[in-house]
């Protein structure tokens, strides 16, 4: 064979594709692709699904809205948010009134630390409303459920106007959640961020106004 025919040939073996090739190789393109695409979707779906807050982590730090209409005065209810108790007290007139009285007692009466409780409730009674009073129920010296101690007198001692004590080391704390001196516990309870939707229906988790 010729050089002249060897080249014919050769030039005759690299033709331009035709217009049916290119079709194809273009959808062969397009599909190779798509998979590619549907392949990394899959494995990113549950990567970022991971990274979403789950229903119930975000309920757990959801507000907590509370009916108090049921709430007789000298007694309390015990709501949870954030998965801790909250205790909302219920105090009489002559309980409230007793809280001045107590100041000597204690060991932050007038509240100075001021990572227990909102700034709105840096007052004698530690609350938005005077009467009402809205603590978390964990003891600030290590973590126990203190008891409730509402009523004077008792087991407590004639000099008990009313509060919490705590089984585990002794703490005691008056109906305002401040602890008494001599007691393990460091400082007060803790009053959680709230506010009140209208005069029965208190919303734990959002702070509120100073007013009543």
């Amino acid at each position: 064979m010729s050089d002249s025919q060897i080249d014919k040939n050769s030039t005759l073996s690299f033709h331009s594709p035709s217009e049916v090739d290119l079709e194809k190789r273009q959808f062969l393109i397009t599909v190779t692709a798509c998979t590619g695409a549907v392949g990394a979707a899959a494995v990113a779906v549950p990567f970022v699904g991971s990274m979403l807050p789950s229903e119930r982590a975000k309920a757990a730090g959801a507000p907590v809205e509370v009916d108090i209409s049921k709430v007789e005065p000298g007694s309390m209810i015990t709501a949870e948010w954030r998965g801790q108790p909250v205790w909302i007290i219920n105090r009489t007139d002559a309980m409230t009134a007793d809280l001045a009285k107590l100041n000597d007692q204690l060991s932050d009466p007038n509240s100075e630390v001021v990572s227990q409780q909102p700034g709105y409730c840096k007052n004698p009674h530690r609350s938005i409303k005077e009467n009402i009073s809205v603590v978390v129920g964990i003891c600030t010296h290590l973590g126990c459920s203190p008891s409730e101690k509402l009523k004077a007198g008792g087991d407590m001692g004639d000099n008990w106007t009313g509060g919490f004590f705590c089984p585990c080391h002794g703490s005691k704390f008056d109906l305002a959640g401040r602890v008494f001196k001599g007691s393990p516990a460091p400082t007060n309870l803790v009053v959680p961020p709230h506010q009140y939707l209208s005069d029965t229906t208190l919303l734990i988790g959002v702070d509120g106004k100073a007013e009543a």
